[in-house]
C-alpha cells in the first residue's frame, strides 16, 4: 500500500498497477449475477429413472448370455442397500415416441424391432442371427422404447434445471445401435437419441457425450461424425481391432469429418489389465481439458461397466470406486448438469457396485479413496500421446508436446487453417506414432452364442474374492454435517491506523455478508472460534517471534510502528496479536471437525492472512503462518501421514514452503505470479527449480506464472497437467487449500482473470481427493466483490450444490504453457505420473488448396467451426452491465492529478539501466522507485525511505514509479496515480528498460 503523506514509498504488496487494460477487463459477475448464481437451486435433487419391467427382456435361446435382467436387478438392489434410491427424485418411466425414434433410426428398422412383439420364439431366434450379438425377446420393442424415453426425460429435465443430475438405470443398453440395426445388445440408441432431442427442441449448442463402456460405441459416433455440437469422447478397448466390435474407425485417428473434425474422441486402449491409473491419466490428459475448452452445456455419459474389475468382456482392473473419482471431475462441468446412462458391465458384482457408487457420487456424497496411483502403463501412455497428437490441431488446451521435424502418416481429410510455429529445441524424447490393424469385423449369419468371453470357475471365484475384498475396505462412511465455517468478527479490529490498506477488514465482512444473502452461511455448523495457544503457535513459529507479537498489545504506536517497519509488508495495531491467535485457532479448530469426522469439510473466513509468515518474522500482511499451523497440528496431533496444501494465492506461499521444505509428509503446490522474480515476495525461490530437499525433495512444486492476465484456463491447465496427477498419486489424508483471491477478476494486486467459477471448478477438483477431507483458509484478496463472491461461489461446492462452470473460450496462453512445462521438466522424475513431455510428429494435411502443409497445433482459442457460435455468447460487458470499474479496486488510484503537467516525454530517452539500478544514497537494489522529473532512484520506507527524503528536499519532484510493479504516486496527492495519456508510455519504456522487452499487450482472453 503506498504511504500517508510524510511516509515514504516502499516496494509493496498493495500496490494498484491500472494500465490501459483497465475498466472493460472486469467481466459483469462483480454486478448482481453473483448472488444469484450463488444462490442457485439448492432443492433441485438427482433424478433416478428405471422400470422394474426391465428384467422381462432376457435370451430365450441361451440361460448364460451376457446381456441379462440380472445385471439391472443387482445394479438396483445394489443402490436400496446403500438407501440411494430414497435419496433420489424418482422420475415416471414412458416409452418414447415413433417421432422420437425417428431422430436417429430408419422407419424401416422400427417397424422390425416393433413386429417381435408377437413374433413366436422360432422367428425371434432366426431373426437374431441377421444382427451382430443382439437377441430379440417379445419385450425387447417395448423396454427398449422404455429405456429410450427414461433417457429423454432424465435428460431434458436436466438439461432444463428441474433435476441438478441424475442417472437412468435401464436396459437394453444403447450406444451400438445402428440407424438402421441392432447391434451389440442395443436396439434403439438411447444416448443420441437423447442428444438429438435436446438439440432440437431445447437448441442446445454443446453437448459432451462421455463413453466409458469397454466396448466403442460406434453408432454414437456416426450419429455426430460431422456436428460440432456434440463432441463425442469414447475411452475403448480396442487391441489394434481385434477387440470387438473389430472396427478401423475406433481408432484415435478417426477425429470427425466437415464442421466436426476435432470433435470425435477415440482413446483406444490396446493392452488388457489397464485401470486406475490410466483411466484417470486419461481424463487428466485428454478428457478434462478438452471439455473445459469446449464448455458444454449437458454432459451425457454412456457408463458401461464392462472395464471394472472382474468383467470378462473387458479384462480390465478399473475399481467401483474410480467410477466416482470419473463422475465427479465431470460434475465440474456444464454447471453440474451431468446424465448417466447405463449401457454395459457384465461382472454382477463390479457392475452393481460401480453403478452405486457412481449415483453415491451424484447425490453428493464424498469420492472414496482408492490409493495412491501407480504408474501408467506404457501402452496407455502411447495411446495419450497418440491421441493428443491427432486432436492438438484443434485444440489450445493439448499444445504441452513439443514437436518433432519429421512428418507424419496422413489421418485427416479435410481442410484444416490453423498453424503454428514449431516449439523451441528440447532434449524431450521424440514420440513416433503408429497405425496397426487386425480387426476383422464379424458378418452374417452371426453366432446365437459362445461369440462371448467365459471364465473359468477358479476365475471367477478368485475375482469375486477381489472385488469382495475392495468392497470390504472402501470407506464409504462420512459425516451427516457437510460443511463447518469459522469466522469471528473481533478478527476486524486488526487494521492499519496509519493509512487505508487493501488488507482492511471490511474483506472479513464482505465475505460473510455474501455468504448470508446467497443463504449459504445458514446452512454451514459454524465453528465456536477459539485463540491458538502459544504452545501451538511453536509448532511453526519461534518463542521470540511469538513474544515480539504478543508485545505489541501494550506498546505505544510509535514503537509498533517501528516494530512493523522491521518487516516486509507490515501494520500492527493493538489488536493485531489476538486477531492473530483467533485466526490460526479457527483454522485448528476446523482441522479438529474434518480429521475427526465431524463434518466433511471446511472454510476459514480468517484475517490476517498467514502463508507468507516465516517462523521467525511476519511478511506480506501475514503474521502468523495459519495454514501451516494446520497442518503441523494435523501431523502432530492427529497423526496423518499426507498432506496436500495447495496455494492459489496469487503470491507465493514462502512461509508454507519454507515450513515443509524437507518434509515428504505435506506436498506444497503453490500456483502464483513469479514475473521472473519481479512479483512479490520476489524471491527465487519461487521458482519452479525449487523442488524441495533431502527427503522432501520432489514435494514442492512451484507453478510460476512470468505474465499478468492468467485466468481460468491457465489454472484449469496447471491443475490438468500438474496438481491432479501429482496429488492422486500422492494420496492425501486431507487436503488444506490456502486460498487467497487476489488472482481474481478485477483485483489489481494480483492483476489476473480467474473467474469466480474457475475458483469453483478448482475446489470441485480438490474434492475428489482425501475422502472429501478439505478445508480452505482465506489468504489474500482485495476487490471485496470478487472476493467475496469466489469465497462463497468454493462454499457452494463444499455444501455439495452445482454451480455456474467457466465460460467458452480460450486454453491457457502460451507463458502459461511454458511455466507448465517448466514444472514437468523439473518434476518428472520425482512423479512417475508426470509420462506426457515429448516431442509429436508435425502432421500432414491438406489445407483448403487440397496442398500438403505441416500442423503442430491449434493457434488459441476454440476450434474454428465454433467459433462463431460462440460470438454470440455474451462473453463482453454489455452497456447495462457496464459500472465505473474503480469502484471495486482494492487501491482506488486518482487519476487527475494535477502535477502529471510537469510532466512529458523525458522518461522516454533516459539511459539508466533499470535492472541493476541502486538507491543513489544507500546503493540498496530493492524496494526502488525513480523519481518522473530527476530520474534519479532512490530506496522506499521499508529500506531507508530516501524517495521520501528526496521529495522533502525538492517538493517539486513529487512524482515517483516503483521499479518493481510500475506503480505510480504522488506525494502531494498523498495517492496512487495514474494517467493513460501519460502514464502508460512511461510505463512501457520502464517495463522495455527493465525485462529487455515490451509489456504483454491487453487481451480479453
Amino acid at each position: 500500500m503506498p504511504p500517508i503523506k510524510k511516509t515514504k514509498p516502499k516496494r509493496n504488496k498493495s500496490r494498484a498497477i491500472v494500465s490501459k487494460f483497465g475498466a472493460r477487463e472486469i467481466d459483469s459477475f462483480v454486478n448482481d449475477f453473483a448472488t444469484m448464481s450463488l444462490k442457485g437451486n439448492v432443492d433441485s435433487k438427482t433424478g433416478l429413472v428405471y422400470d422394474d419391467r426391465m428384467v422381462e427382456h432376457h435370451c430365450l435361446f441361451d440361460p448364460d448370455y451376457p446381456e441379462c435382467p440380472q445385471r439391472f436387478s443387482h445394479s438396483l438392489e445394489r443402490c436400496r442397500n446403500y438407501g440411494l434410491i430414497d435419496r433420489c427424485h424418482k422420475l415416471q418411466s414412458r416409452p418414447a415416441t415413433s417421432d422420437e425414434l425417428l431422430l436417429q433410426h430408419d422407419s424401416e428398422y422400427i417397424e422390425l424391432v416393433k413386429g417381435t412383439s408377437s413374433a413366436d420364439d422360432e422367428h425371434l431366434t432366426n431373426l437374431s442371427t441377421k444382427f451382430d450379438a443382439v437377441y430379440f425377446h417379445p419385450a425387447t420393442y417395448d423396454l427398449s422404447l422404455l429405456s429410450a424415453g427414461c433417457t429423454i426425460d432424465l435428460a431434458t429435465d436436466i438439461a432444463t434445471g428441474k433435476l441438478k443430475n441424475g442417472m437412468a438405470i435401464i436396459r437394453p443398453p444403447g450406444h451400438h445401435a445402428l440407424k438402421d440395426k441392432a447391434c451389440g445388445y442395443c436396439y434403439f440408441n438411447n444416448v443420441a437419441i437423447a442428444a438429438k432431442h435436446i438439440i432440437d427442441n431445447l437448441k442446445m449448442q454443446r453437448i459432451l457425450i462421455v463413453d466409458w463402456d469397454v466396448h466403442h460405441g460406434q453408432a454414437t459416433q456416426y450419429a455426430f461424425y460431422d456436428d460440432p455440437r456434440v463432441l463425442y469422447f469414447s475411452i475403448h478397448r480396442y487391441e489394434n481391432g481385434a477387440m470387438w466390435p473389430n472396427l478401423r474407425e475406433s481408432n484415435y485417428d478417426y477425429i470427425g469429418i466437415g464442421k466436426g473434425m476435432g470433435f470425435n474422441v477415440n482413446v483406444p486402449l490396446n493392452k488388457i489389465g489397464l485401470g486406475n491409473s490410466e483411466y484417470l491419466a486419461i481424463f487428466q490428459q485428454i478428457l478434462m481439458p478438452i471439455a473445459y475448452e469446449f464448455s458444454p452445456e449437458l454432459v451425457i455419459v454412456s457408463a458401461g461397466y464392462d472395464a471394472a474389475i472382474g468383467c470378462q468382456e473387458g479384462e480390465m482392473e478399473v475399481t467401483p470406486a474410480c467410477y466416482a473419482h470419473l463422475t465427479s471431475m465431470l460434475m465440474s462441468l456444464a454447471n453440474g448438469k451431468i446424465c448417466v446412462v447405463l449401457e454395459g458391465g457384465y461382472c454382477l458384482k463390479s457392475l452393481s457396485e460401480g453403478v452405486a457408487l457412481t449415483l453415491r457420487t451424484l447425490l453428493g456424497d464424498p469420492c472414496p479413496l482408492i490409493g495412491s496411483i501407480a504408474e501408467p502403463d506404457a501402452s496407455a501412455v502411447e495411446t495419450i500421446l497418440n491421441v493428443i497428437n491427432a486432436h492438438r490441431p484443434f485444440w489450445k488446451c493439448l499444445q504441452f508436446q513439443g514437436t518433432t521435424q519429421s512428418v507424419d502418416l496422413d489421418i485427416y481429410s479435410d481442410t484444416v487453417s490453423k498453424k503454428v510455429d514449431i516449439l523451441e529445441d528440447n532434449d524431450w524424447p521424440n514420440h513416433k506414432t503408429t497405425f496397426e490393424y487386425v480387426g476383422v469385423p464379424p458378418e452374417e449369419p452371426f453366432p446365437l452364442s459362445g461369440f462371448y468371453p467365459v471364465q473359468s470357475e477358479a476365475v471367477k471365484v478368485e475375482l469375486a474374492k477381489r472385488i469382495d475384498e475392495l468392497i470390504s475396505k472402501t470407506d464409504l462412511l462420512f459425516p451427516t454435517q457437510r460443511t463447518c465455517i469459522a469466522y469471528d468478527k473481533r478478527m476486524a479490529l486488526h487494521r492499519n491506523l496509519q493509512e487505508i490498506h487493501p488488507e482492511k477488514p471490511e474483506r472479513l465482512m464482505a465475505i460473510v455478508t455474501r455468504l448470508e444473502e446467497a443463504e449459504l452461511l445458514q446452512r454451514c455448523k459454524l465453528l465456536e472460534s477459539r485463540m491458538s495457544t502459544e504452545e501451538e503457535l511453536a509448532l511453526i513459529h519461534r518463542k521470540e517471534h511469538v513474544q515480539e507479537m504478543k508485545d505489541t498489545e501494550t506498546m505505544k504506536p510509535r514503537e509498533m510502528l517501528k516494530v512493523a517497519e522491521k518487516f516486509r509488508s507490515i501494520f500492527l495495531c493493538h489488536d493485531s496479536y489476538r486477531s492473530s491467535l483467533l485466526a490460526v485457532g479457527s483454522v485448528l479448530q476446523i482441522v479438529d471437525e474434518v480429521v475427526s469426522g465431524r463434518s466433511q469439510n471446511g472454510a476459514a473466513a480468517v484475517r490476517p492472512p498467514g502463508h507468507h509468515a516465516e517462523n521467525d518474522e511476519a511478511c506480506g500482511f501475514c503474521i502468523f503462518n495459519n495454514v501451516a499451523l494446520a497442518a503441523k497440528y494435523a501431523l502432530d496431533k492427529h497423526e496423518l501421514q499426507r498432506i496436500l496444501i495447495l496455494d492459489w494465492d496469487v503470491h507465493h506461499g514462502n512461509g508454507i514452503q519454507n515450513s515443509f521444505y524437507d518434509d515428504p509428509r505435506v506436498l506444497y503446490i503453490s500456483i502464483h505470479r513469479y514475473n521472473n522474480g519481479g512479483f512479490f515476495p520476489s524471491w527465487k525461490n519461487a521458482n519452479y527449480n525449487y523442488v524441495g530437499k533431502g527427503r522432501g525433495e520432489g514435494f514442492n512444486v512451484n507453478i510460476p506464472w512470468n505474465t499478468v492476465g492468467l485466468g481460468d484456463a491457465d489454472y484449469l491447465a496447471a491443475f490438468t497437467n500438474i496438481v491432479l496427477p501429482i496429488a492422486y498419486q500422492f494420496d492425501p489424508q486431507l487436503v488444506l487449500i490456502s486460498a487467497g483471491f487476489d488472482a481474481a477478476r478485477g483485483d489489481f494486486l494480483g492483476n489476473c482473470k480467474v473467474s469466480p467459477e474457475g475458483y469453483a471448478t478448482m475446489t470441485q477438483l480438490l474434492c475428489g481427493l482425501a475422502n472429501g477431507k478439505v478445508i480452505l483458509t482465506l489468504e489474500g484478496g482485495y476487490n471485496l466483490r470478487a472476493l467475496s463472491a469466489s469465497f462463497a461461489m468454493c462454499v457452494k461446492v463444499l455444501l455439495g450444490d452445482s454451480f455456474v462452470s467457466p465460460p467458452p473460450g480460450p486454453g491457457p496462453c502460451d507463458s502459461a504453457i511454458q511455466s507448465i512445462n517448466n514444472v514437468i521438466s523439473a518434476h518428472k522424475k520425482f512423479w512417475s505420473c508426470l509420462k506426457y513431455q515429448v516431442n509429436l510428429p508435425a502432421l500432414k494435411v491438406e489445407n483448403e488448396e487440397g496442398k500438403s502443409e505441416l500442423v503442430q497445433g491449434a493457434e488459441g482459442g476454440i476450434p474454428s467451426s465454433l467459433t462463431e457460435d460462440f460470438a454470440q455468447l455474451n462473453l463482453t460487458i454489455s452497456a447495462e452491465d457496464e459500472y465505473d470499474s474503480f469502484a471495486a479496486y482494492a487501491v482506488i488510484p486518482k487519476t487527475d492529478c494535477p502535477h502529471l503537467k510537469f510532466v512529458d516525454s523525458l522518461m522516454k530517452t533516459f539511459n539508466l539501466d533499470v535492472s541493476t539500478s541502486k538507491c543513489s544514497r544507500c546503493n540498496e537494489m530493492q524496494e526502488n522507485w525513480i523519481c518522473i522529473l530527476c530520474h534519479e532512484v532512490y530506496c522506499g520506507r521499508y529500506i531507508n525511505g530516501h524517495m521520501l527524503d528526496h521529495y522533502e528536499e525538492n517538493t517539486a519532484h513529487c512524482l515517483a514509479i516503483s521499479l518493481s510493479d510500475l506503480s505510480s504516486w504522488c506525494y502531494v496527492c498523498d495517492s496512487y496515480i495514474h494517467d493513460e495519456n501519460i502514464l502508460t508510455s512511461i510505463k512501457e519504456v520502464l517495463h522495455e528498460k527493465k525485462f529487455g522487452h515490451p509489456p504483454p499487450k491487453p487481451s480479453l482472453s
